[in-house]
Parts: C-alpha cells; sequence; structure tokens
C-alpha cells in the first residue's frame, strides 16, 4: 500500500520561521517535522511515498530526494496553488491506482495508526479516519461518531459548542474513488478534504479509528517548542548519547541530558544548555550564555551572557552579549486571536541581529534580517528588515 503525504502549505501562522521553508520542513529534535512522518510510515511497512509539494518544494525535494536513506521510494506531484487538503490529494491521483494511506505532513503521530488504518482498511474496504482525544478540541477538526461511524467533522467550533473531544488526527485511508468523489465536491475557494468525507456518499460510512498513542501538531510558534520539549524528553538518552558526540563543548560547559546538538555545534566555557533545546549545526552558544526551552537553527550566533528561553532563534541569527529574551507566560495576539498564558519567549528570524544587552518581552516575534541597536528594549511584532534603535 502506498502513502499520500500533504506538505504544500505555507505555514503563514508560523512566519517568519516559513519566509523560507514550507512548514513541514520546521525542525523537531534538529530533523524536519515532515521526517518524522516519512520514518513513521516507513515504519509501519509502507515503502512507496508519494509527496504532495508547492511552497518551497525545492526544500522537501534535496532534503528527501528518492527516498533511499529512509529505505523507501519517494515520487513526487507539485499543487501549485494551496486550494485546500481535497485539492492537494487530487495531485497524487496519477500515482496511485489501489489502496492508499493519505496524511498530513506537520503533524507528529506514531506508526501504529498508520498500521491500524491499513489493517482496517483490509478487512473491511470503508474509506476510514483516525480520530484522538486533545485537550483543545476546539483548534482542530472535531469529529463527531455514532458508534464507529464519522457523523459530522466540524472545523475549530467556538469553545463548548461540541460534545465530542474526538479529532481528526490527519490519517486517513482510502481507495481510488476517493478523487472522484473529491471532484464532485462543491467548493469556492477551496477544495477541503473533509468537507468530501461528509457530503459524498460513494465514500460512506467513514469508520473512525480512534489512536491513543502521541500525537502533535504544530499550528503555531510555540506548538514547535512544546514538540520539541516532548520529543527530546521522550529519547534523552539517545539525545546525549549521539548527538553530543558531534559538537564541540567545553569542559566547563553544562549540557542537560535531553538536549540534542547537530554536527558541529559549539557550546562555549560556563555556558549552559538547559532542558528542552535543540542546536542546530554550527550554532554557537557564548561564553556563560543560558539555553533553556529552545530551538536554534543552524548557524546562529547566541553571543557571551546571553538569556535565551522558551525561543526559536532562525538561521544565521545573532544574540548579542548579555542579552535577554526572558520567557515564560504570556497573553498575545497571532492571526487576529488572543492567545492566554502561553509559554512562549519569542521568535528571531533568519538573519537577525540583536545587539548587546538588548530585552526582548515575552512573546515577541521579531522578522527576518531585522537589527535591534545594542540596549533596546524589543516586543510585539517586528516586520521584516526593519531597524529597532533607542529612545
Amino acid at each position: 500500500m502506498k502513502a499520500v503525504v500533504l506538505a504544500a502549505g505555507k505555514g503563514s501562522r508560523l512566519r517568519p520561521l516559513t519566509n523560507r521553508r514550507p512548514k513541514p520542513m520546521l525542525p523537531v529534535g534538529n530533523k524536519p517535522l515532515l521526517e518524522s512522518v516519512v520514518e513513521s510510515v516507513a515504519r509501519a511497512g509502507v515503502d512507496e511515498i508519494v509527496l504532495i509539494v508547492g511552497y518551497h518544494r525545492e526544500r522537501i525535494q534535496n532534503h528527501f530526494g528518492n527516498g533511499d536513506r529512509w529505505n523507501v521510494d519517494i515520487s513526487y506531484a507539485v499543487q501549485e496553488k494551496q486550494l485546500g487538503t481535497g485539492h492537494a490529494l487530487l495531485q497524487a491521483e496519477s500515482h496511485i491506482d489501489s489502496d492508499f494511506i493519505a496524511l498530513n505532513g506537520d503533524r507528529y503521530f506514531e506508526p501504529t495508526v498508520v498500521e491500524d488504518l491499513i489493517d482496517e482498511r483490509h478487512q473491511t474496504g470503508k474509506s476510514c479516519l483516525a480520530v484522538t482525544r486533545v485537550e483543545t478540541p476546539n483548534r482542530f477538526g472535531v469529529v463527531e461518531l455514532d458508534g464507529q461511524t464519522v457523523t459530522n467533522i466540524v472545523e475549530k467550533p467556538s469553545p463548548g459548542s461540541m460534545m465530542s473531544e474526538q479529532i481528526n488526527a490527519g490519517v486517513y485511508a482510502f481507495g481510488p474513488d476517493i478523487f472522484s468523489a473529491i471532484r464532485q465536491t462543491d467548493g469556492h475557494d477551496e477544495q477541503a478534504l473533509t468537507t468530501t468525507l461528509q457530503t459524498r456518499s460513494e465514500i460512506h460510512p467513514v469508520r473512525a479509528i480512534r489512536y491513543d498513542g502521541f500525537w502533535g501538531d504544530v499550528s503555531y510558534p510555540w506548538d514547535l517548542l512544546w514538540l520539541n520539549s516532548y520529543i527530546l524528553d521522550q529519547h534523552r538518552s539517545t539525545c546525549e548519547s549521539e548527538s553530543h558526540q558531534s559538537a564541540n563543548i567545553a569542559v566547563s560547559a553544562i549540557v542537560h541530558d535531553d538536549v540534542v546538538l547537530e554536527r558541529g555545534a559549539t557550546i562555549q566555557p560556563g555556558a549552559a544548555v538547559l532542558r528542552g533545546t535543540a542546536i542546530g549545526k554550527n550554532a554557537t552558544v557564548g561564553v556563560n550564555a543560558v539555553i533553556e526551552d529552545a530551538v536554534i537553527f543552524p548557524d546562529a550566533t547566541i553571543g557571551a551572557g546571553a538569556v535565551v528561553r522558551d525561543c526559536i532563534v532562525g538561521a544565521n541569527a545573532t544574540i548579542g552579549p548579555n542579552t535577554t529574551i526572558e520567557g515564560g507566560s504570556t497573553n498575545l495576539i497571532l492571526d487576529d486571536n488572543i492567545h492566554h498564558d502561553v509559554n512562549f519567549g519569542g521568535i528571531v528570524g533568519d538573519n537577525a541581529y540583536l545587539g548587546g544587552n538588548v530585552v526582548v518581552t515575552p512573546g515577541t516575534i521579531i522578522g527576518e534580517s531585522v537589527t535591534a541597536d545594542s540596549g533596546t528594549v524589543v516586543n510585539g511584532q517586528i516586520e521584516d528588515n526593519a531597524l529597532v534603535q533607542r529612545g
């Protein structure tokens, strides 16, 4: 059975991180989220994968190639315009001639969910949808059930309006008939796969397969931090034994055992790299700097004495000496919504430069190639290429 992975999206809520890379290529534990999807599919016994690519597709194709590294055969289909999940799936039609698995490329899940859907499809011949339980179901597509039959899918309902806590986990099993059903689905600007599942009688009933394993989604920047921390905590022994050997760590530096360091990373004397932190290739953490619960992209520089907590630092960004990104809980507005009590120090975009003794308040999003002069206080959302000056 083949797998089709939807990986064409932009991830606009994750800007500026997605200005130069598609959302599924954001790093979790120093490897792209999409790589975790490919690994889970391969471990489930699927050896042919079609990646639906679009936005900055070269980043995906250059990384995965033909799939040899993962012992799978990877081919590509292109969604030139992002017109919904149903439209994305249609791009794979020429690659599919029998039953297949379809998956979102920006989710984290275990191989068992793929195995269970394959088994269910083989046994029943029904279209299948994995459902899982989360604490905040209104952020996702809430699935209403009658036994094992899907009766309704409501995208991002208002809090408290739904009785179900089960959500669409973004993993499906279909036959080729799904393609004609998508084409016949009424749509305006976008073709949503969930609309097809609810309205086209030829694929009814859709069976829900309950999934109780770990499931993670990256919709907002703080989701990336949370997922990164969780993954590193679960694999702390692997982090320490494999990644620390490939980095340059000073004898007097402190590196926690659930930290992952990419090859060429440098941790200078007296620095402390604490729990939940991933540091990318050739990044540098300066003398006596403190990093905690952070994702540091390749070639970033953290200056001497800097403090960086609950923060994502983009590629080739510079955090000056004694600069503080304090982290902690905050309220912020993103995507025209107010998000309360979010643990989020902020984002520093690719190629940004923060001078010495800068203070970045919790929840700040600093765009690409921003320059903040020494001694400034930076807060809110700073547009790409902006200059932040004192006074």
